[in-house]
């Protein structure tokens, strides 16, 4: 062991040019760190493969020393304040503008040959996003996001309910200069926080208080409940995308769980600038599978092995392709690439609407059965939730683990089946819906899991949905209930999954109220859902939800 570091060392002077100390002034005169890795005897300017990330880690040297053995400029950047630069680390806020002054150095430099490509997952695919907001550097050529996050979207909420699994994030790339990994892996202590607040009934935004480590991000972060200007400033929005001129490769996963962001930039940017090179690869992969190698299982489930593929190989075939003139990438024929579960083939279409050529509507009828047509007295089934009940179990609108299970979630939940399938079906895409409900609360938080009942018994989770009623139509406007008073809930911000669905097989959607530790808890009175606190919800909230609600399943028979 102690000759490792040595021997690296020589086989590194061997083969690379390493500048890993290198600091570029931004506009506004910040720091942004950088290593740049040149194969060493290579004479004539190249592409450059740029990474631009939060996460300073060891291996960004092997990310950027690895574009360097397959023929380009490695150069791995660092969020401003990271490294050995000066000034405050604030995750997502400089980074898209921080981006383009990088990408514009880079192109200055007598070893880029002018054509520049970057690529990279989560964090990591959203500055690819936030780097072209207010245009696209001539040299930039091509950008590869996966499971690319959208802050204020997914991140650190989904449909404006704000999520604890960020909050240890926060500490976790801000602490120091690199990451705080003692704190971050200390899970037993996030668990217990997440069940002491819970517990407590104190105010969402006391979190970091209940902590004993003040949070100013965080306070930053609950101060915009909404998807607010704040967050539109950091990455593309609406008109931003119409000026994407570039080639796209976006991939991402049935059990990623961003994917919701991933597909948020594929549509606007489709939406904003029709005829977009962005082509889409996405497969029962989970938030870690779709950025680099695919693993044989996922949450449980022994995935096709059409699909156990190598992302990071299709992404650098891409770079080929783009920056060296080479054929397309194989899998790719077509805009739109995805693997049906169950059926070990893959499918290619030009959109997203070409995956499929039927749509299944389910009405939520009060028979607790899932009907193609509403009944004729319509009717509704009423729940009362004890918001302020900790004795019982919690809700988990999330992707479950195992996928296949022996029972669903019914807590707090209302249970939805439809007759047996009288053959089989693929279900492709994302499914939507209305809820037709009556509460006598201001707001409420609700989830929907969507399941195939096995002929055998078992449950395969599909899909799900969590979101706020009143943001339901806007999540940029709140709009509260009137209680008492009839309300439609819109939904369609869920997660596509393409699945073969077996004859004889049930559909089951189980309705519920969001109450969890590791959310915030909306009792409803119609404030500010960070400022609640368990007195808000000393009155149970009581739903009437009506048989004209439905779920709409996009298939291909």
């Amino acid at each position: 062991m102690p000759l490792a570091a040595p021997l690296l060392a020589q086989e590194n002077r061997q083969h690379y040019l390493i500048n890993d100390s290198i600091l570029i002034r931004t506009r506004d005169g910040a720091e942004v760190p950088a290593i740049v890795v040149r194969p060493k005897h290579q004479q004539q300017p190249l592409p450059v493969i740029f990474f631009f990330t939060i996460y300073t880690e060891i291996k960004n040297l092997s990310i950027a020393k690895e574009a360097a053995d397959r023929g380009y400029v490695g150069v791995v950047a660092n969020s401003r304040g990271k490294r050995g630069s000066s000034g405050e680390v604030t995750p997502y806020e400089h980074d898209g503008r921080d981006a383009w002054d990088v990408t514009d150095w880079i192109s200055k430099q007598s070893w880029c040959n002018g054509s520049i490509g970057m690529y990279g997952g989560s964090y990591v695919g959203f500055t690819q996003w936030a780097a072209v907001k207010q245009g696209v550097h001539p040299a930039l050529k091509t950008i590869v996001p996966s499971a690319a996050v959208v802050p204020g979207f997914d991140v650190p909420k989904e449909n404006n309910v704000f999520m604890n699994f960020v909050y240890p994030w926060i500490p976790y790339v801000t602490n120091n200069k690199y990451l705080d990994n003692v704190s971050y892996n200390n899970q037993p202590h996030w668990r217990n926080l997440s069940f002491n607040w819970y517990h407590s009934g104190a105010a969402y935004r006391t979190m970091d208080s209940i902590d004993g480590v003040p949070s100013k991000i965080f306070q930053r972060w609950i101060s915009h409940p909404s998807y607010d200007k704040y967050w539109q400033d950091m990455t593309c929005y609406r008109e931003d995308f119409s000026h994407v001129n570039i080639p796209v490769l976006t991939t991402t996963g049935y059990y990623d769980g961003a994917q919701i962001g991933a597909m948020y930039y594929y549509r606007q940017h489709m939406q904003y600038r029709p005829g977009a090179q962005h082509y889409l690869v996405i497969g029962p992969w989970d938030h870690l599978g779709c950025q680099h190698v695919a693993t044989p299982f996922v949450s449980g489930y022994k995935i096709d092995d059409t699909a156990n593929i190598s992302i990071h190989q299709l992404i650098y075939e891409w770079f080929a392709h783009i920056l060296r003139g080479g054929p397309r990438p194989a899998l790719l024929k077509d805009y739109v690439n995805y693997q049906v579960t169950g059926t070990n083939e893959w499918k290619h279409t030009a959109s997203l609407a070409q995956m499929n050529n039927d749509t299944l509507t389910f009405y939520l009828d009060t028979s607790h059965l899932l009907r193609p047509s509403p009944s004729a007295g319509k009717g509704f089934l009423t729940q009362e939730i004890p918001l302020a009940d900790r004795q019982g179990g919690f809700t988990y609108n999330a992707i479950q683990y195992p996928t296949i299970s022996n029972s669903p979630n019914m807590i707090n939940g209302i249970r939805y089946e439809s007759a047996p399938l009288t053959e089989a079906l693929t279900i492709n895409g994302a499914f939507s819906g209305q809820l037709h409900l009556t509460a006598n609360k201001k707001d409420l938080d609700a989830g929907i899991l969507l399941y195939e009942h096995l002929p055998d018994g078992r449950y395969f989770q599909l899909s799900y949905f969590i979101g706020r009623a009143s943001y339901a139509r806007s999540l940029e406007t709140r709009t509260l209930l009137e209680p008492g008073q009839p309300a439609v809930f819109p939904f369609s911000n869920t997660r596509i999954i393409c699945k073969k669905i077996s004859k004889g097989s049930r559909l089951v959607v189980i309705l519920n109220i969001n109450q969890s530790p590791f959310e915030q808890v909306n009792y409803g009175s119609g404030k500010d859902v960070s400022d609640e606190t368990i007195a808000d919800g000393n009155t149970p909230l009581r739903v009437k939800w009506s048989g004209e609600s439905y779920v709409s399943i996009p298939v291909w028979k």
